[in-house]
């Protein structure tokens, strides 16, 4: 079993806001920051340090009170894996719209709606909704 942690970013402009990178491995696979959990590292902590390294940003506030698991299985080196994500809901508070790191193709500030389009996986869709009714 893996366990990584995520973040669902969001900030307010003229409208809410989300951030969806666009992995290299796959041209149309859009998902959220999210990443192993570091030996010692507490989950909320990995997924500050995921997004640093995922987007360059650091003036994260994390909303108390949201919390969400997914859980899924993957395939590497012919074994299947049971991945759970532990997900947080963060507000950027940085100006800059961050930037892309090596893992990924694209970093993009989308609306609620177009967010949902891009995404490709049912779970990511589902702790996106539930994200969004959280902070509305």
């Amino acid at each position: 079993m893996e366990k990584s942690a995520g973040i669902i970013l969001f900030r307010k402009r003229k409208i809410k806001e989300f951030l969806i990178l666009k992995y290299h491995y796959s041209k149309d696979y859009y998902g959220l920051v999210k990443g192993h959990i570091e030996l010692g590292e507490k989950e909320e902590q990995a997924a500050l340090r995921e997004t640093e390294e995922e987007t360059g940003l650091k003036n994260i506030k994390i909303i108390p009170g949201f919390q969400d698991k997914t859980n899924f299985f993957h395939k590497r080196d012919g074994k299947i894996i049971h991945k759970e994500v532990v997900w947080y809901l963060g507000e950027i508070l940085d100006k800059e719209d961050g930037k892309v790191s090596h893992e990924h193709e694209e970093l993009k500030w989308v609306s609620y709606d177009e967010a949902l389009k891009l995404l490709k996986y049912k779970k990511d869709k589902s702790v996106l909704i539930k994200a969004n009714k959280f902070i509305s």
